[in-house]
């Protein structure tokens, strides 16, 4: 027999709109508090509201959820938007110590938080435009 959580898709998983945007909050507010994140947190604005926004937008799409990053500004291109920051694997694993707690603290479905991070990890990865030192 068929779990019936299969048949959901990432974003209804965990939790709609309101589980995204959990997550998303958590997300930013450890990179705001974790010093172990000062250098992905220095490559944003002073403000992270629109950060927020834009993330949980973008998730909601990513996740199988509504489009709504999309229907706002088109395709994501990630890595483009993302070629004016210096993004090393350092960085990447910066913003990764955050989206790992962040998952931790809102996902409580261990599949699935280890599905999402897998995920997660390779879009992390995937972001990187400058050689290691």
């Amino acid at each position: 027999m068929t779990d019936p959580r299969d048949l959901m898709s990432p974003y209804e998983q965990i939790g709609g709109e309101r589980g995204v945007r959990a997550l998303v909050d958590r997300f930013y507010d450890l990179m705001d508090s974790l010093p172990e994140a000062s250098v992905v947190r220095g490559m944003h604005a002073k403000s992270l509201k629109s950060s927020r926004e834009k993330l949980f937008w973008f998730l909601s799409g990513w996740l199988g959820g509504p489009q709504l990053y999309v229907e706002r500004f088109g395709h994501p291109r990630l890595r483009m938007r993302h070629l004016p920051f210096s993004v090393d694997t350092a960085a990447a694993e910066q913003w990764m110590l955050c989206m790992r707690r962040a998952l931790v603290e809102t996902v409580a479905d261990e599949a699935l938080r280890a599905f999402l991070e897998a995920r997660f990890e390779q879009l992390a990865l995937h972001m990187r435009n400058q050689p290691d030192a």
